[in-house]
């Protein structure tokens, strides 16, 4: 059988981490924090916490793939350090929720965006309504994206890394240009005093308080949640055990940088209610709109449009080969493992995560979506996470391998724990679906376990 070849450099490795994180998130949730909220305060300060887990995440993530440089990422760090049961779970639970789940809202966000520019791709449009159930337009062009971004790394891994680096460097460059255009031609002092003056900010730090931290969190978790996506393609990158760490540091820090000065952007040129009252959520262009007028807007979709392709191409590529490892691994359809003899990429999974990504567009809305994607996303960064003090004892340390420091770990597990129970209490209409959708995986396992095994031969 054909293998994954090591081709991606550490230039590569950073721009999937930066890339798969910027999305259409940065660009939309901060209008809901900010009518969860209320408060330029709380939304800054939500951005800031949320920034600090992901990079807690990103550096925990750099000593387990630097302990175990092998593909797959997550799924091989549970596998090896609780069981192949737990990792079974969560690629079972990433398949259906996680990978796929973000990619259907970064997709919808993609379709908002370029609603902007031709109108016909709008949320109103609707082409199916049958009772209760409707399909947008806004839905076929989401679907649409999938199918070619599918199309793109079906052809190659340095075709996917190629467009990925391309659109990587562009919305890095274009959020740079935000934040500078907001600087020199958007400020506006009275502006700031109203958004952060006492009167606006008077926060009564009690319970309710730490429950809208708590929940709202969860945009902003959305909008970086993907870090972790350049270890599942471990067996593509050149010196993983140095490589990989230094991306998530760098990808990471570049990024969380960039969401804070955007949002301070956001709240030094714009009144907190014109951020909350963006028209589809999307606050950057109403920024730009009140910038430069209406003409910026179809400017700024484009923009927009470019960062969340980039992300979308990110996920699809580096998603496909977890699924390719569980088809090695005997637990998911052998012919999942198959890496076409020209491409070597792992088509039958490539595009049978196309198929469940469509199916999501067709069923959820860009909210929902978050609200699935995080929770199950948390548990299993708190699990794996929690792993590294076990993962210590079964492997001694070597020479050169990064360990981070003791209490990154233990923090990162307590503030994602305080956010797992929040959404269980105060969003279990979202979220415990979730929850059962994972606990679903145990019987799933225990039937693969059971399946006769078959060789499985190109």
């Amino acid at each position: 059988m054909s293998e994954l070849k090591r081709t991606l450099d550490l230039k590569d490795a950073i721009s999937i981490v930066a890339g798969s994180m910027i999305g259409s998130g940065i660009f939309i949730v901060s209008s809901h924090i900010a009518r969860d909220t209320n408060s330029a305060f709380i939304l800054i300060l939500i951005w800031i916490l949320a920034g600090f887990i992901t990079m807690l995440g990103a550096l925990s993530y750099g000593e387990l793939s630097s302990t175990i440089p092998t593909e797959g990422g997550q799924y091989i760090y549970l596998k090896k350090i609780f069981s192949k049961k737990l990792a079974f779970i969560y690629g079972w639970t990433l398949f259906l929720v996680i990978q796929t789940g973000t990619l259907a809202a970064v997709n919808i966000g993609l379709a908002k965006f370029l609603g902007l520019i031709f109108p016909v791709i709008s949320s109103s449009v609707k082409l199916i309504e049958i009772g209760n159930y409707s399909f947008s337009a806004q839905q076929l062009f989401a679907i649409f994206s999938v199918l070619i971004i599918t199309f793109i790394n079906s052809r190659g891994i340095k075709e996917g890394v190629f467009v990925q680096n391309i659109f990587t460097l562009t919305k890095v460059i274009s959020i740079i240009a935000i934040i500078i255009v907001g600087i020199f031609f958007g400020f506006n002092m009275e502006t700031v005093v109203s958004n952060f003056s006492l009167e606006h900010n008077h926060i009564d730090w009690n319970f309710n308080t730490l429950k809208i931290i708590s929940t709202s969190i969860v945009g902003a978790l959305f909008a970086s949640i993907t870090w972790n996506n350049v270890t599942f393609i471990t067996s593509e990158i050149k010196k993983p055990e140095k490589n990989i760490k230094k991306a998530l540091f760098i990808g990471t820090m570049l990024v969380i940088s960039l969401y804070f000065l955007l949002n301070m952007i956001y709240l030094t040129n714009l009144p907190l209610d014109l951020i909350k009252t963006s028209p589809e959520d999307i606050v950057v262009a109403q920024l730009m709109k009140t910038i430069f007028g209406a003409k910026a807007l179809k400017i700024i979709a484009v923009v927009i449009a470019i960062s969340a392709f980039g992300c979308a191409n990110g996920m699809i590529l580096t998603g496909s080969r977890v699924y390719y490892k569980m088809a090695k691994d005997k637990i998911l359809f052998r012919s999942l493992a198959y890496i076409d003899r020209k491409t070597k990429v792992p088509q039958n999974s490539l595009w049978l995560q196309c198929f469940w990504i469509c199916i999501l567009i067709m069923w959820g809305n860009y909210a929902q979506l978050l609200d699935y994607v995080i929770y199950s996303s948390v548990i299993f960064y708190a699990i794996t996470i929690w792993g590294i003090y076990k993962m210590r004892k079964m492997y001694p340390k070597k020479e050169n391998v990064y360990q981070v420091p003791s209490w990154v770990p233990i923090t990162f597990v307590v503030l994602a724990s305080v956010i797992i129970v929040s959404l269980t209490i105060f969003k279990p209409v979202y979220t415990v679906p979730g929850l059962a959708i994972t606990l679903l995986g145990l019987p799933v396992y225990k039937y693969w376990n059971k399946k006769p095994k078959k060789a499985y031969k190109v």
